[in-house]
Formats: structure tokens, sequence, C-alpha cells
């Protein structure tokens, strides 16, 4: 089965996101804080300090919003130069707009008993030069704190999929049918194996839906094998979109916890309801198994469940979002990430 992954570089070598709504706030925010203790420095009181950001704000505002609106549209090319002339094009983006912004508004912008108005250019551009060199170095830092959590949230996914009751159940299943349906025994075998080369193989950042897809049903017709007509499965998968990308290992654990703490305590079984679904700019995965009272959702596979919204949380910041719901006899998780499309220029294919 091939496989793809998105270019990986390593992330203390990587530019921020500019297309991220977590790295946009943040930008504003913590630009808008600097300025703000800039001018509270220097008044003479609280109410001088705020009439000095009310002042900058002018200037900063608009170069503020001009820049990230360019680096949004920059964003692609930022992530396929040199990371030295990346850090590079930002900050001397930010003092050309300062530059331009200034120039253009200068009878509002530049004092008027001003004798120097280059100084006033020159001195703002700089500062923004400055800003912009923090604001990548606090990305950066960021991005080395968070990138052992990274580390360890794959690395527990690798070792959650490796489960030796699944193993053993498995095994035993194709056992008891591989004298009267060997070529059923042979397709589960072939699951099996298909699943586990996936786990061993290097932890992707991204890989095609479809293959996601594709390996949740391998792993239910595994299941299948050993409950029957216990487990049903009710796929909602239409007009899915052929390009779409996802995180990989985040439709297969969430399945695990709903046949092992749903349909497998439940005598008559039950439905697990799989709903998938593109709504604008954001992918919608919905999950909903039957659950009975004297057995709740417990302990048993958190550690996948939490794996899951730890690497959401890391991977897409604020623009994912991973809810539960659950009641007296059911138990529904809800996904929503962003949509991110497969193109020539990102994948390699192995």
């Amino acid at each position: 089965m091939r496989r793809q992954i998105i270019e990986q570089n390593p992330t203390a070598d990587t530019m921020p996101n500019f297309r991220n709504l977590g790295v946009i706030l943040r930008a504003i925010l913590l630009v808008n804080g600097m300025a703000l203790l800039v001018s509270m420095m220097f008044a003479s009181s609280i109410q001088d300090g705020l009439q000095q950001m009310v002042v900058a704000s002018a200037l900063l505002q608009p170069v503020l919003l001009t820049s990230m609106l360019l680096l949004f549209a920059l964003n692609p090319i930022l992530k396929k130069i040199v990371h030295r002339q990346s850090i590079a094009l930002v900050i001397t983006l930010a003092g050309l707009v300062t530059l331009v912004i200034q120039y253009w508004g200068a009878a509002f912008y530049i004092p008027h008993h001003s004798t120097d108005a280059d100084f006033y250019l020159w001195r703002n551009a700089l500062s923004a030069c400055v800003i912009t060199a923090l604001l990548l170095v606090y990305f950066r830092l960021r991005t080395q704190a968070l990138s052992p959590a990274l580390h360890q949230a794959r690395l527990q996914a690798l070792q959650a999929r490796i489960r030796p009751h699944f193993l053993f159940n498995t095994i035993n299943a194709v056992l008891g049918i591989v004298r009267a349906d060997p070529k059923r025994a042979e397709i589960a075998l072939e699951d099996m194996a298909d699943l586990f080369r996936m786990a061993m193989s290097h932890a992707s950042d991204l890989l095609p839906l479809q293959q996601e897809i594709q390996l949740a049903k391998q792993y239910l017709s595994l299941e299948q094998l050993r409950l029957g007509d216990r487990l049903q499965v009710n796929w909602q998968i239409e007009n899915l979109p052929d390009d779409a990308l996802i995180p990989p290992f985040i439709l297969q654990p969430l399945l695990e916890n709903a046949v092992y703490h749903g349909i497998e305590p439940l005598a008559q079984g039950g439905t697990i309801d799989i709903k998938l679904y593109r709504n604008g700019n954001a992918l919608h995965l919905d999950l909903t198994n039957p659950r009975t009272v004297l057995e709740p959702h417990q302990a048993g596979n958190e550690m996948a469940l939490m794996n899951i919204r730890e690497r959401l949380a890391l991977q897409f910041d604020i623009e994912a979002r991973y809810t539960v719901e659950s009641d007296t006899d059911f138990y529904r998780v809800q996904i929503m990430l962003p949509y991110l499309k497969s193109t020539a220029n990102q994948v390699k294919h192995l």
C-alpha cells in the first residue's frame, strides 16, 4: 500500500504557518502587547500610556494587518525556501510594509514639528524589523517546546495500536475459520498485515483520508470475524473529497474504543455510525456507538483518545475541535479539522 507523507523539515527549522488562525491571533496579540508595554514604559501616567498606545496604533494596526495578509499569501513560498531565507524575507517584508505605509500617509504619521522626517521613517521600519524578529524567536521557541510532546504523542499512537488483545483475538478468529473458509482467513491475515505495517511505519504528519478510511474498514472486518452480526457499521461518507489529508490513526482508535466499550459489552451488539463530510474549509468526523449503563466508557482506551486530542491540538492549534457527547445509551465523538489538500508539490510518494 502506498503512503503519502507531507514534506517534513525538522520542527525547529520550520516557519510558523501564517495561514493558521492560532498563529495569526498570537501574532496580533503579542505585537499589540509589546506596543502597550513600550507605551507604558515611557508614559508619565496610565492615561498618558493609553494615549500613546492609541497614537502608535494608528500606524501599528495597518502595518500589522497588511503584513499578516501578505504572509498569508506568501506562506506556501516560505515553506519551500531555505529557512534562513524565509526569516530574512519575513523581516524585510515587515520593514518594507512599514516604510510604504508611512510614505503614503506621511502627512498623518510624521509629526508636523519634525525637522527630520527620514528619522521617523527608518526608526519605525527598524522597530518593525526588531518586533518581527522577536516574534519569529517566540514561534521557534514554542515549536521547540512542543516538539518533544509531539514526538511523545506519535510514540504513544504507535504503542497504542499494537495491542496484545487485538492481536490474539484476531489470530484466534482466523484459526477458527482457516479450514472452513480459507479465502476469508487469507484476506483477514492480509488486513492484519496492512494494519501492523502502517503502525510500524514512520509516523507521518498527514495521509490521504481515503487511506485512513480503508485502514479503518480493514480493522472493522477483523473485529467482525469474532463478533459476527453483533457488529454492524453504518458508513456515511458520500461526496468526500479525494484530495483530503488527515493525521494518521485518528479514525481507527475511535472505532476500537466503540467496539470494546460499546458493542462488545452488549449481548445483542449494535451499530456504529460513522459520518464523514466536508463543510466549507473544514472536515467533520462524527462517530456514534451504543453503550450500556452497566459498562460505561472508562479508562480502558483513554490513552488513545487523549492522544488524538493532543495530536490535533499540537498540529492544528485552535483550528481543530474534539468534543464528546454521551448519554445512558450512546457515546458520540465529533472532530472538526481543517480541510487540507494534497498537491503534487507538497506530497512525496513512497
